[in-house]
């Protein structure tokens, strides 16, 4: 794979897997609704993608932080009030009022991104759905949490190994 193609099908990984999320080093969702870590393999077209992904959640805030399998960083991805701002390693930023803004910079066009957070919570997803997204749970967790889900559009396939809930 090329390294622009390389770079493009990691930004479609970030963007694909947040409602809106935070850097690590900044400061974490005041009271986070849940905290996972996990792997993420992402396929658009002939681009793929697999890396790590640890992701905070909260109402008010997000934080991602997307590495490498080898635990380089790759992207940090920051939603607060003020926003979203996604920095890739290069380093680029992008920032917007929301994830779908961040992703119409990055890729040229938007990403159904809202309503990702219930999706890996095991929650209806009616959000992705109504976007024309296929959201499957592939394996539970033995407190019904999602362990492994696939997300599918037309032309993406997005996959999710969560190995820690907190």
């Amino acid at each position: 794979m090329k390294a622009g193609a390389a770079g493009r099908a990691l930004q479609v990984a970030a963007l694909l897997v947040v409602t809106a999320c935070a850097q690590l080093e900044r400061a974490a969702p005041e009271q986070p609704v849940f905290e996972l870590a996990g792997r993420l393999a992402a396929r658009q077209g002939e681009e793929a993608f697999s890396g790590n992904i640890a992701w905070r959640h909260g109402a008010d805030a997000d934080e991602m932080l997307i590495t490498t399998p080898i635990g380089q960083g790759v992207a940090r991805i920051v939603r607060d009030r003020n926003g979203v701002v996604l920095t890739t390693a290069e380093p680029k930023e992008y920032r917007g009022p929301d994830a779908e803004s961040i992703s119409e910079q990055a890729l040229g066009y938007r990403l159904p991104l809202q309503g990702l957070a219930d999706a890996v919570r095991g929650l209806p997803a009616t959000e992705l759905e109504k976007r024309g997204w296929k959201v499957e749970i592939l394996e539970r967790d033995a407190e019904g949490r999602p362990r492994r889900l696939r997300l599918s559009y037309p032309g993406v396939d997005l996959r999710l190994a969560i190995s820690e809930w907190k």
